[in-house]
């Protein structure tokens, strides 16, 4: 019971800063603070961590460069992401901590949360910084250039600062004890593989208009996870 009433607490005053920092619409704040609690209930405090690092990282990588996206028309709204994006980018790993909570406790979902929020952090991060780097990008799956901004389109700066991302949310999961460093190099390798499926599905559904990209950030999540549980 206490743990539920400290998760409650954290959660609304994690929604509220959210908020307040426009790092999330009104309903992107109630999406976000579901997400939050049961990150927290079911995971713990390591993953709550975890979710502050995800957040300050999309938050600072989405207002860098932020005239550049306005100019490529790419540009984040200024209220914030709305709730289906937080959905789409945060659901699989809560679905993991509500599991690892009911699910006997096993490491393997800890692992799953952790890839999960690895790769969240390194598609945000990737797609902002590779836009306010240039106004061109390489589609993923020919390799022609494109605009900016362009779904599947990626760029040597937007893919590192990814790969970067992907790392600190990992190891910041081993630093507060919430994934054992043995499985930090796994989370990093899923998270950047499912940053890479995500710009594939966007550069062949999402620009046919088969996919939208809260359905695409959704899979590029638990493609996420599916790697990580094939490489332990």
């Amino acid at each position: 019971m206490l743990q539920l009433l400290i998760a409650a607490a954290m959660t609304l005053a994690f929604a509220a800063l959210a908020r307040l920092l426009r790092g999330v619409t009104r309903s992107g704040a109630v999406a976000g603070a579901v997400m939050c609690f049961l990150l927290y209930a079911g995971a713990g405090p390591g993953a709550f961590v975890a979710l502050i690092t995800v957040f300050c990282l999309a938050w600072i990588s989405t207002r860098w460069g932020y005239q550049q996206k306005q100019k490529l028309g790419t540009a984040e709204r200024r209220d914030g992401r709305r709730a289906s994006q937080v959905l789409a980018n945060l659901g699989v790993a809560a679905i993991c901590a509500v599991l690892y909570a009911t699910g006997g406790r096993r490491a393997v979902f800890l692992l799953a949360v952790a890839a999960a929020l690895s790769e969240a952090a390194a598609d945000t991060v990737s797609s902002e910084v590779g836009q306010a780097g240039g106004e061109k990008a390489r589609l993923i799956t020919t390799w022609r250039l494109v605009p900016a901004g362009t779904n599947g389109g990626v760029s040597s700066a937007g893919s590192l600062a990814g790969i970067v991302a992907a790392a600190v949310v990992s190891i910041v999961c081993v630093l507060v004890g919430f994934l054992p460093l043995r499985w930090a190099g796994v989370s990093v390798t899923a998270a950047v593989g499912g940053m890479v499926a995500d710009s594939y599905l966007g550069a062949s559904l999402e620009r046919r208009k088969l996919l939208n990209n809260d359905l695409v950030n959704l899979a590029g999540t638990l493609a996420a996870v599916a790697i990580a549980l094939l490489l332990i």
